[in-house]
Protein backbone atom coordinates (compact mmCIF):
# COMPACT_ATOMS: atom_id res chain seq x y z
CA UNK A 1 0.00 0.00 0.00
CA UNK A 2 1.49 3.26 -0.76
CA UNK A 3 0.40 6.90 -0.49
CA UNK A 4 0.73 8.76 -3.97
CA UNK A 5 3.16 11.38 -2.64
CA UNK A 6 6.41 11.05 -4.80
CA UNK A 7 9.91 10.58 -2.35
CA UNK A 8 11.96 11.38 -5.36
CA UNK A 9 12.69 10.71 -8.98
CA UNK A 10 14.94 7.90 -10.36
CA UNK A 11 16.78 7.14 -13.64
CA UNK A 12 16.45 4.17 -16.05
CA UNK A 13 19.81 2.53 -16.12
CA UNK A 14 19.21 -0.85 -17.58
CA UNK A 15 16.53 -2.56 -19.29
CA UNK A 16 17.32 -6.52 -19.89
CA UNK A 17 14.78 -9.79 -20.34
CA UNK A 18 12.02 -8.48 -18.03
CA UNK A 19 14.70 -7.10 -15.58
CA UNK A 20 14.64 -3.22 -15.09
CA UNK A 21 17.16 -1.03 -13.34
CA UNK A 22 16.81 2.08 -11.66
CA UNK A 23 19.43 4.49 -10.16
CA UNK A 24 18.27 6.21 -7.05
CA UNK A 25 19.13 7.60 -3.52
CA UNK A 26 16.63 8.21 -1.19
CA UNK A 27 14.44 5.11 -1.23
CA UNK A 28 17.28 2.91 -0.99
CA UNK A 29 17.37 3.15 2.88
CA UNK A 30 15.54 -0.22 4.16
CA UNK A 31 15.30 -1.39 0.85
CA UNK A 32 15.24 -5.07 1.08
CA UNK A 33 15.43 -8.01 -1.85
CA UNK A 34 11.47 -8.93 -1.87
CA UNK A 35 10.05 -5.73 -0.77
CA UNK A 36 7.83 -3.38 -2.61
CA UNK A 37 8.06 -0.36 -4.76
CA UNK A 38 6.30 1.82 -6.36
CA UNK A 39 7.75 2.65 -9.94
CA UNK A 40 5.29 5.04 -11.55
CA UNK A 41 2.80 3.87 -9.35
CA UNK A 42 3.29 -0.31 -10.25
CA UNK A 43 3.56 -2.07 -7.24
CA UNK A 44 6.67 -4.18 -8.01
CA UNK A 45 9.16 -6.45 -5.87
CA UNK A 46 12.94 -5.87 -5.47
CA UNK A 47 15.11 -8.74 -6.85
CA UNK A 48 18.40 -6.75 -6.33
CA UNK A 49 20.36 -3.53 -5.20
CA UNK A 50 23.03 -1.97 -4.14
CA UNK A 51 24.48 1.35 -2.98
CA UNK A 52 22.87 3.04 -6.36
CA UNK A 53 20.75 1.34 -7.86
CA UNK A 54 18.35 -1.15 -7.41
CA UNK A 55 16.41 -3.96 -9.73
CA UNK A 56 12.68 -5.26 -10.39
CA UNK A 57 11.13 -7.81 -12.47
CA UNK A 58 8.45 -7.01 -14.64
CA UNK A 59 5.78 -9.80 -15.52
CA UNK A 60 3.94 -9.33 -18.74
CA UNK A 61 0.40 -8.57 -17.46
CA UNK A 62 2.47 -5.04 -15.88
CA UNK A 63 3.70 -4.62 -19.62
CA UNK A 64 -0.05 -5.06 -21.20
CA UNK A 65 -1.52 -2.56 -18.17
CA UNK A 66 1.13 -0.38 -17.46
CA UNK A 67 3.17 2.48 -19.17
CA UNK A 68 6.46 0.92 -18.00
CA UNK A 69 7.15 -1.50 -20.91
CA UNK A 70 7.88 1.98 -23.00
CA UNK A 71 10.38 3.05 -20.93
CA UNK A 72 14.05 3.37 -21.93
CA UNK A 73 17.52 3.56 -20.72
CA UNK A 74 17.82 7.51 -19.40
CA UNK A 75 14.26 8.03 -18.76
CA UNK A 76 12.63 9.36 -15.39
CA UNK A 77 10.79 7.43 -13.36
CA UNK A 78 8.21 8.11 -9.89
CA UNK A 79 9.49 6.26 -6.69
CA UNK A 80 7.74 5.52 -3.40
CA UNK A 81 8.26 2.83 -1.05
CA UNK A 82 5.52 1.15 0.89
CA UNK A 83 3.91 3.07 3.49
CA UNK A 84 4.40 2.05 7.34
CA UNK A 85 2.48 2.38 10.12
CA UNK A 86 2.77 5.97 11.87
CA UNK A 87 3.96 7.67 7.99
CA UNK A 88 1.88 10.30 7.75
CA UNK A 89 -1.21 9.50 4.92
CA UNK A 90 -0.44 12.95 2.77
CA UNK A 91 -2.22 11.78 -0.38
CA UNK A 92 -4.85 8.51 -0.41
CA UNK A 93 -4.66 4.91 0.05
CA UNK A 94 -2.67 3.85 -3.41
CA UNK A 95 -2.19 0.11 -3.88
CA UNK A 96 -0.03 0.44 -6.89
CA UNK A 97 -2.72 -2.30 -9.17
CA UNK A 98 -2.53 -0.18 -12.19
CA UNK A 99 -5.84 -0.38 -13.41
CA UNK A 100 -5.20 0.97 -16.81
CA UNK A 101 -2.74 3.62 -19.22
CA UNK A 102 -4.30 7.12 -20.00
CA UNK A 103 -3.24 9.60 -22.44
CA UNK A 104 -1.78 13.30 -21.89
CA UNK A 105 -4.09 14.92 -24.25
CA UNK A 106 -3.12 19.01 -23.46
CA UNK A 107 -0.98 21.08 -21.23
CA UNK A 108 -2.31 24.12 -20.32
CA UNK A 109 -0.04 26.38 -17.62
CA UNK A 110 -1.83 28.62 -15.64
CA UNK A 111 0.45 30.88 -13.50
CA UNK A 112 2.30 28.71 -10.78
CA UNK A 113 0.28 25.53 -11.66
CA UNK A 114 -0.53 23.93 -15.16
CA UNK A 115 -4.19 21.89 -16.09
CA UNK A 116 -2.87 18.50 -17.49
CA UNK A 117 -6.11 16.12 -19.30
CA UNK A 118 -5.92 13.18 -19.18
CA UNK A 119 -7.98 10.88 -21.95
CA UNK A 120 -8.80 7.36 -20.62
CA UNK A 121 -10.46 4.02 -21.47
CA UNK A 122 -14.69 4.22 -20.67
CA UNK A 123 -14.54 1.33 -18.17
CA UNK A 124 -12.07 3.93 -15.87
CA UNK A 125 -13.58 6.46 -16.34
CA UNK A 126 -16.83 4.91 -14.86
CA UNK A 127 -14.55 5.03 -11.13
CA UNK A 128 -13.72 9.01 -11.68
CA UNK A 129 -15.45 11.77 -9.86
CA UNK A 130 -14.98 15.11 -9.67
CA UNK A 131 -12.93 16.12 -6.52
CA UNK A 132 -12.00 13.16 -6.05
CA UNK A 133 -8.19 11.04 -5.86
CA UNK A 134 -7.09 9.68 -8.55
CA UNK A 135 -3.23 8.43 -8.82
CA UNK A 136 -1.56 9.47 -12.20
CA UNK A 137 1.77 7.75 -12.78
CA UNK A 138 1.86 6.96 -8.45
CA UNK A 139 1.00 10.70 -7.83
CA UNK A 140 -1.90 11.12 -5.90
CA UNK A 141 -3.90 14.15 -7.42
CA UNK A 142 -7.40 15.26 -7.08
CA UNK A 143 -9.68 15.31 -10.50
CA UNK A 144 -11.25 18.70 -11.45
CA UNK A 145 -13.59 18.25 -13.91
CA UNK A 146 -13.70 15.71 -16.00
CA UNK A 147 -16.02 14.04 -19.21
CA UNK A 148 -17.47 11.07 -20.89
CA UNK A 149 -13.88 10.14 -21.96
CA UNK A 150 -11.42 12.35 -19.95
CA UNK A 151 -10.52 14.37 -16.72
CA UNK A 152 -8.09 17.08 -15.79
CA UNK A 153 -5.78 17.77 -12.48
CA UNK A 154 -4.44 21.10 -11.53
CA UNK A 155 -0.63 20.40 -10.69
CA UNK A 156 1.73 23.38 -8.72
CA UNK A 157 5.24 23.25 -9.81
CA UNK A 158 6.77 21.56 -6.70
CA UNK A 159 4.92 18.41 -7.97
CA UNK A 160 6.23 19.30 -11.66
CA UNK A 161 9.50 19.57 -10.36
CA UNK A 162 9.80 16.61 -7.53
CA UNK A 163 7.97 13.87 -11.16
CA UNK A 164 8.31 13.03 -14.56
CA UNK A 165 5.21 15.22 -14.66
CA UNK A 166 6.90 18.45 -15.70
CA UNK A 167 8.75 16.21 -18.40
CA UNK A 168 5.28 14.81 -19.87
CA UNK A 169 4.14 15.78 -23.28
CA UNK A 170 0.91 15.76 -25.08
CA UNK A 171 0.18 11.57 -26.44
CA UNK A 172 2.66 10.68 -23.36
CA UNK A 173 0.93 7.16 -21.80
CA UNK A 174 0.55 8.01 -18.29
CA UNK A 175 -0.27 4.71 -15.62
CA UNK A 176 -3.71 5.38 -14.04
CA UNK A 177 -5.15 3.77 -10.91
CA UNK A 178 -8.87 4.82 -9.82
CA UNK A 179 -9.36 5.05 -5.68
CA UNK A 180 -10.57 1.40 -4.84
CA UNK A 181 -13.44 3.20 -2.78
CA UNK A 182 -14.93 3.25 -6.08
CA UNK A 183 -14.68 -0.12 -6.42
CA UNK A 184 -15.87 -1.60 -3.89
CA UNK A 185 -19.08 0.51 -3.74
CA UNK A 186 -19.68 -1.09 -7.28
CA UNK A 187 -19.05 -4.42 -6.10
CA UNK A 188 -21.62 -3.72 -2.96
CA UNK A 189 -24.39 -2.31 -5.25
CA UNK A 190 -24.54 -5.59 -7.70
CA UNK A 191 -26.59 -8.69 -6.54
CA UNK A 192 -24.96 -11.27 -4.40
CA UNK A 193 -22.65 -13.31 -5.86
CA UNK A 194 -20.97 -16.43 -4.10
CA UNK A 195 -17.48 -17.61 -4.57
CA UNK A 196 -13.99 -15.97 -5.73
CA UNK A 197 -13.39 -16.32 -9.03
CA UNK A 198 -9.91 -16.51 -11.09
CA UNK A 199 -10.58 -13.35 -12.64
CA UNK A 200 -11.25 -11.98 -9.36
CA UNK A 201 -8.18 -12.94 -7.85
CA UNK A 202 -6.21 -11.86 -10.66
CA UNK A 203 -8.47 -8.31 -10.97
CA UNK A 204 -7.38 -7.18 -7.59
CA UNK A 205 -3.41 -8.27 -7.30
CA UNK A 206 -3.70 -12.21 -5.37
CA UNK A 207 -2.91 -13.87 -8.44
CA UNK A 208 -0.83 -13.19 -11.23
CA UNK A 209 -1.80 -13.36 -14.98
CA UNK A 210 0.89 -15.75 -15.97
CA UNK A 211 -0.08 -18.29 -13.17
CA UNK A 212 -3.26 -18.95 -15.01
Amino acid sequence: MFTGIVEETGRVVSIKSGKLSIAAGDVLPGIEIGGSIAINGACLTVTEFNVSTFSVDIMLETVKRTNLGLLTVGDIVNLERPLTLGKPLGGHLVQGHVDDTGRVASILPAGRESIIRFEVPPEVMRYIVKKGFIAVDGISLTVVELDATSFTISVVDYTLKHSNLGSRRVGDLVNIEVDVMAKYVERLSQPYQSGITVDFLQEHGFLSADLR
